[in-house]
């Protein structure tokens, strides 16, 4: 009967220790996903980045000549 009283006077804040630590895992894996994502989504930018880049290096024991500048079928 006691148990009842208390279980109707406290309401919704009864059980707040009990579900403290699950609500903690919980918040703590979505806030691990959040950052696996963005690490993701960083890493593939700068995986694209990283490819242009390497596409526009010359070589530098080639002499760059008009020819090369001015054909716009450039390898």
């Amino acid at each position: 009967m006691i148990y009842t009283y208390l279980k109707e006077f406290m309401g919704i804040h009864y059980d707040y220790k009990s579900t403290k630590s699950a609500k903690l895992m919980e918040k703590q894996a979505k806030r691990e996903k959040k950052l696996a994502e963005k690490k993701a989504k960083r890493l593939a930018k700068e995986g694209s980045n990283k490819d242009d880049n390497k596409e526009k290096v010359l070589d530098a024991s080639k002499p760059i000549t008009l020819d090369f500048l001015t054909n716009p079928n450039k390898e």
